[in-house]
């Protein structure tokens, strides 16, 4: 008896295809709250420098921007701005703009303020759908695919840092990291996607450098991966293939990048990666010399542990000989991650909210409801090991392990805590759409299960030898498994086969509809609220601290525009060349709002300059005075409101 009608079973694909579209349609606009609220206005501190870089970029070009040394900045000493940026963002921004001005439309032209507040939520949707299509590779389910793209596409833990106007890097870093994850575990299909697609891994991973340095992350977990599946005796073509032309491309990529250089093959964080490229290489040779060799089963692991053993004390000759200090210690983030007691060593870094240790509420504040689902997806990937499916436990436990070090990093639990959600709402769905709608059987299989099976059955034997094989596993498949046959305790195969026969029967079938409709209600009823939920959440995230509402005793609500009023200020009725002092916070806006040069910003590169800098603002007004006179012409100070500098100045002093 089939599952389901045909009708029924073009109805139910419809639907998924409308979830799909209305589930990106709401990742877009569930980010758009502070554009509605407030119109398009860069938010935030580290956004207006993003800002300012990239109309640097669109006035000066690439060649120029490279080549940037800021003097208005971190007066009197400069930065060199084109060696110390991730160019992602910027040159992103600047191509969408261009090919709008160019390409689009008559009408659809956008200035770049407006392209640079509607990127993050035009590349938060698109992350969503790189997250239902990785999905949809993993699980082999359409309906878990759904699932996870719309719980990607408002889930907190993605909102914050995908807001409309909150432009930042981590806004199209999330996209790129889900392009690198997918393409990856597309070219582990099978051997004829192992080129293409470990090409576009390397392309994808490139685009990832240049947005964010978190690629070191995403570098990671495509070695460790790699070296998980070596290590569990999986090494194959298909792996060698595409982890070569991953690493090759990537890494040639990156190093053209001027902020990263030679990093990935001198930083300790990064030659893990390079070090399972070379491993590979070896593997790869010693398994073509023993089929070539023809060599019998006894002698091959000799031959792989001199051949092992040669190649490790090699590298050891190359390291040796390279000169002292090529190789950097790791840098002090990645220690801070290992290590409770060590930090960044910079007190201003390390004195940052989101820079200290996640605790529980905050994975609920940012992850809801997925705190409960995830680890059944988890269980249920775990259940289904394959070598890609094996990817998504990895990303799992190392992003949980290193968010639990850093608040901050709970941006990269988003989308593996979408895609396991997604996959046990996804086979929780097909399974009890089974069993209200489906045949006698009850549903046991997932779609996935059901694809998978409904291949192996087309797939005839077209050799002798083929059917032979069929038939040998046909044979050992009707044997008595071992737990049947005296391994497994009576008593426990007597529950299994009452368990079965119960599950089976009429009332079972009937308590499998209850069940259905108890989860279609759960669904509907918890689905609502973590809906509800993350609306509250990025209405929360929408806020600007530049903007911000306000209530008279009328009860009309206004927006307070104080902030960029002075700014404003700043730039109209100070000479063009002045120097601005304030407190390192407002460096980024007063460069890219007021136009003036100011003493110190967001960069945090230089801890004397800011002690310089804090000694000035808590000093005695002629002590303080004596030092000030040298390094600028105005003072900005923030007063009034919870976080002006009055609440700051112990941290000043600090």
């Amino acid at each position: 008896m089939p599952s389901s009608s045909p009708l029924i079973t073009w109805s139910l694909n419809l639907l998924k295809l409308y979830l799909f579209i209305q589930f990106i349609l709401k990742a877009f606009n569930i980010r758009l709250h502070a554009i509605n609220d407030y119109g398009l206005v860069i938010h935030e501190f580290d956004p207006w420098f993003n800002y300012r870089a990239t109309e640097y970029l669109d006035e000066w070009g690439l060649s120029k921007f490279f080549h940037w040394f800021d003097y208005m900045s971190w007066y009197p000493l400069g930065r060199p701005v084109g060696t110390t940026i991730y160019p992602g963002l910027q040159i992103t921004s600047v191509a969408i703009k261009n090919v709008l001005e160019g390409y689009a439309p008559e009408g659809w032209a956008m200035s770049l303020n407006d392209v640079c507040c509607y990127v993050p939520a035009w590349f938060g949707a698109i992350a969503s759908i790189l997250t239902g299509i990785l999905t949809l590779e993993v699980t082999k389910s359409h309906t878990s695919a759904v699932f996870a793209t719309g719980i990607m596409g408002i889930v907190p833990a993605h909102l914050m840092r995908s807001i409309g106007g909150g432009y930042d890097n981590e806004s199209i870093a999330l996209t790129a990291m889900m392009m690198t994850f997918l393409c990856w575990v597309v070219s582990l299909r099978s051997t004829a996607m192992a080129v293409p697609f470990g090409i576009a891994t390397g392309f994808a991973y490139i685009y990832m450098v240049a947005a964010w340095g978190g690629y070191v992350f995403v570098l990671n977990m495509v070695g460790v991966h790699a070296a998980a599946l070596i290590g569990l005796g999986r090494f194959s073509t298909k792996l060698h293939i595409s982890y070569s032309l991953f690493y090759l491309i990537g890494t040639y990529g990156a190093i053209q990048i001027p902020v990263v250089g030679w990093t990935p093959l001198k930083s300790l964080e990064q030659l893990g990666p390079c070090a399972v490229f070379l491993g590979m290489q070896v593997i790869a040779a010693g398994e073509y010399w023993i089929k070539a060799k023809q060599i019998e089963k006894g002698e091959r692991w000799q031959l792989r542990f001199k051949a092992y053993g040669a190649a490790g004390a090699l590298l050891l000759l190359v390291v040796a000989c390279l000169p002292g200090g090529y190789f950097g210690p790791l840098s002090s983030r990645i220690r801070g991650l290992f290590v409770q007691h060590t930090r960044t060593g910079n007190p201003l870094v390390d004195s940052v909210a989101e820079h200290q240790p996640a605790s529980p509420a905050a994975y609920y504040q940012y992850l809801n409801i997925l705190c409960n689902f995830a680890p059944i997806g988890f269980l249920m990937v775990l259940s289904n090991l394959n070598d890609q499916s094996g990817f998504l436990i990895l990303y799992a436990m190392v992003t949980y392990f290193f968010s639990a070090k850093m608040v901050r990093l709970i941006i990269l639990t988003g989308p593996i805590a979408a895609i396991l959600g997604g996959y046990f709402l996804g086979y929780m769905a097909d399974w009890s759409f089974d069993q209200l709608f489906g045949g006698a059987d009850g549903g046991e299989k997932g779609e996935g299960e059901k694809e998978k099976v409904s291949k192996e059955g087309s797939e005839a034997p077209s050799t002798p030898a083929d059917k032979k094989k069929k038939a040998k596993q046909a044979a050992s498949a009707r044997k008595p498994k071992k737990a049947d046959s005296g391994m497994m305790p009576s008593e426990v195969t007597e529950m299994i086969q009452l368990a079965t026969t119960k599950y089976k029967s009429v009332e079972g079938q009937f308590m499998r509809k209850i069940a259905a409709v108890g989860f279609f209600f759960m669904l509907m009823t918890y689905g609502r609220e973590f809906v509800g939920y993350c609306d509250k959440m990025a209405v929360a995230l929408s806020n600007p601290s530049i903007m911000f509402k306000a209530q008279l005793r009328n009860g009309q609500t206004i927006i307070i525009d104080d902030y960029r009023e002075a700014y404003w200020w700043l730039r109209d009725n100070t000479p063009e060349d002045s120097r601005v002092m304030a407190w390192w916070d407002y460096g980024y806006q007063i460069t890219g709002i007021a136009n003036r040069t100011t003493v110190a910003d967001g960069n945090t590169w230089n801890h004397e300059h800011i002690a310089l800098l804090g000694r000035c603002l808590t000093s005695p007004e002629k002590e303080a005075h004596r030092v000030a006179r040298h390094l600028a012409d105005y003072v900005l100070i923030w007063a009034g409101g919870g976080g002006d500098d009055l609440a700051k100045s112990p941290h000043m002093a600090r």
